[in-house]
């Protein structure tokens, strides 16, 4: 079930808050629960089972590393030594949950990967080619991470085991983050599963912040999408240098806004009953380093990576080499996590190639550089890099990424190039310009100042404008939604199949 499908907006989230709402707060809990089980076996079906299984072993895990079978669960020092046995239950989380996420999404790379060298070695009887394809359950690589976070943060001391399954396992399911993220921090919501509370205010802020990235995700990157998927369906043969930069341009808007969208939703969602959900992007695209895109881009998974892969391997408190190390494995499991692909791999690569040479001292230079040009940089290379994620196989990336420096066999006049560029194209290239940059919220602030400046009755008048104006603003970005949800079938999230 997608957020942007009407059966969500009008049928499942007006009948899950009522209900939710009419509850005692004691069984709030369980209806999460219940509630994001419909949701996630909406389109699953008997997938559910390997969630409810990665919920199950964390469960029983953070309970063995407490060691509290028996009595009160208490939160273990962050510094001390660990028995055996909690190292085992630790393992126990960490093995059970890497062999679900190993076998179901990366099963068939495995297997397509060992036929090809058969293959390439003349070893054609050797090759596997009767094995049946493994389905991906719907995000997988995120309700993994967050459930096996728990035991990590129990093992550190950092999280206090719980031995209420209803609780814990409402908040590896909440269907707001389920399917696409944040990655939400058992620690982070620990509190507010065991009691909440939402003003009128906060409610209010979660319908704005859904609102907001719904309009995102319909207006901005439904429309991008289409043209990119154009041009990337294309022979590389037919694809100019102009028509390269428009495809991948738009394909760079779209997964942002597809999935900023998203977590705007998850956010408003989450305020909606009682849950902050942290933010998982930061304008990205404003960006003057790569080290500052990744403190930007989707990060609740970079801090995941920060802090239970980067940093267990020995961050940078070791040599330089094993800093450097320590960053390609990074982002080597960061480019797999993504999809079971090369293209995939390759992109985490070039990302911790460019972060190894902004620590190489490039980063001192880049920082003494003109604004303009370090913000030139930065776009150049995530623009090259989501050619290879985007891109289906590296050969084609490569012949892509030679059309945008001029080596491309296509037609480069302007009348191929108009082909693609309707006008609701360049409409929602434009909003997407300006929506990856600080200009609204910069205007925001500037009203923001001007009704706190302004005194007397006429106050009130301001205020009244302002909150009026917003109002309309909102209603009509989900009417203009709905319409062009009605009118428009194409309605895909990226971040799903991962």
């Amino acid at each position: 079930m997608l957020f942007t499908s009407p059966i969500f907006i009008f049928l499942f989230l007006p009948v899950f808050l009522l209900i939710y709402y009419s509850l005692p707060k004691k069984l709030r809990n369980f209806f999460i629960l219940a509630a994001s089980l419909i949701f996630y076996s909406w389109g699953e079906g008997k997938l559910i089972a390997i969630m409810l299984i990665s919920s199950g072993i964390d469960y029983i895990a953070g309970i063995g590393i407490a060691n509290a079978w028996r009595g009160e669960i208490q939160t273990l020092p962050e510094t001390g030594e660990r028995s055996k046995k909690q190292k085992w239950f630790l393992v126990l989380s960490l093995l059970g949950n890497l062999s679900l996420l190993g076998f179901f999404k990366y099963f068939n790379f495995g297997i397509e990967n060992f036929n090809a060298l058969m293959h390439a070695f003349g070893f054609d009887a050797a090759a596997w080619e009767s094995f049946g394809k493994v389905a991906l359950p719907l995000g997988i690589s995120f309700y993994t991470f967050q459930s096996m976070s728990y035991t990590i943060d129990v093992y550190r001391g950092r999280a206090t085991a719980t031995r209420n399954y209803i609780t814990f396992a409402a908040y590896v399911t909440m269907f707001p983050q389920l399917v696409a993220g944040p990655i939400v921090r058992y620690a982070d919501v620990a509190k507010e599963l065991v009691y909440r509370a939402v003003t009128r205010e906060r409610f209010a802020y979660g319908v704005r912040r859904f609102v907001v990235g719904l309009a995102k995700k319909v207006l901005i990157a439904n429309t991008v999408a289409i043209a990119a998927d154009r041009v990337f369906a294309l022979p590389v043969s037919e694809i100019g240098f102009g028509l390269s930069w428009l495809g991948v341009i738009c394909y760079a808007l779209q997964i942002y806004f597809d999935f900023s969208g998203y977590s705007d939703m998850a956010i408003g969602l989450g305020h909606m009953i009682g849950f902050k959900f942290l933010e998982n992007f930061n304008y990205p695209y404003i960006a003057q380093s790569l080290k500052d895109f990744w403190r930007r881009w989707h990060m609740s998974m970079s801090t995941w990576f920060r802090d239970y892969l980067y940093i267990s391997l020995g961050g940078n408190r070791k040599s330089k080499g094993r800093t450097y190390l320590n960053l390609i494995i990074v982002f080597f499991i960061t480019g797999l996590w993504h999809g079971a692909s090369w293209s995939f791999v390759v992109w985490g690569l070039w990302h911790g190639l460019f972060l190894i040479i902004e620590r190489l001292g490039f980063g001192k230079i880049l920082a003494r550089t003109w604004r303009p040009l370090r913000h030139l940089y930065l776009l150049l290379v995530v623009l090259f890099g989501w050619v290879l994620f985007r891109a289906e196989t590296l050969p084609y990336a490569w012949s892509y990424a030679r059309a945008m420096v001029g080596f491309g066999a296509g037609d480069n006049s302007w009348e191929t190039l108009s082909l693609f560029l309707s006008g609701s194209l360049v409409l929602a290239l434009a909003m997407g310009i300006v929506g990856s940059m600080r200009i609204i919220p910069g205007i925001k602030t500037v009203c923001a100042n001007i009704v706190q400046s302004v005194r007397g009755g006429f106050s009130v008048a301001i205020r009244v404008l302002f909150a009026s104006s917003e109002l309309v603003l909102l209603f009509g970005l989900f009417i203009i939604s709905m319409m062009q949800l009605a009118s428009d079938t194409y309605n895909p999230f990226i971040y799903f199949r991962f």
